[in-house]
């Protein structure tokens, strides 16, 4: 016959056993959530990108004749379907409307910023969770906003509002 310390020692045993096991499948599903996680990330990233662009590419057939009437900028991008340019390179005269959504939001918190901000101090004031596949995308859209002439990135990872002469710093939201 078992005596009861060995019997409370054995169901210890399997107890501490039975632990490691769920902890083990926990962890494992921590990254097969994270997995499935970006990937929802990347799709819904995708959706927006192709949404933007069918509505820009509509637009752009619908007034044909107003973009007739204006008198063409000669160094502007020319929208012709695949390879539209979503966000413009700065221009004096240039407003912050003319961008898509996501970055006029973008250049408008960097403007009301005190100072430089990171992508992912950025991430939560647009409305995203601060995922990695987030802030990756957000700071794929700073340095195209870098790129562009819209911001600047004084140091690594740090972006500002573009200072251009004669700029007050402030972004033209009219």
């Amino acid at each position: 016959m078992v005596s009861l310390p060995e019997e409370l020692q054995a169901r210890e045993a399997a107890a501490r056993q039975r632990v490691e096991e769920l902890q083990a499948e926990a962890a494992e599903l921590a990254v097969r959530l994270e997995k499935a996680r970006a990937d929802l990330s990347r799709l819904e990233i995708t959706r927006e990108t192709v949404a933007q662009v069918l509505a820009e590419l509509s637009a752009a057939q619908a007034a044909p004749e107003a973009e007739a009437r204006d008198a063409p900028d000669p160094k502007a991008p020319a929208p012709h379907g695949i390879g539209v340019m979503a966000v413009p390179p700065w221009r004096e005269g240039l407003v912050v409307q003319v961008l898509p959504d996501v970055y006029r939001d973008i250049v408008e918190i960097v403007a009301d910023a005190p100072g430089p901000l990171q992508a992912k101090q950025i991430v939560p004031r647009i409305g995203l969770e601060a995922t990695t596949a987030k802030i990756e995308g957000t700071r794929g859209k700073l340095k195209r906003l870098v790129e562009r002439g819209w911001l600047d990135e004084d140091a690594p990872g740090r972006f500002t509002l573009a200072r251009h002469d004669g700029d007050t710093g402030r972004v033209n939201s009219r």
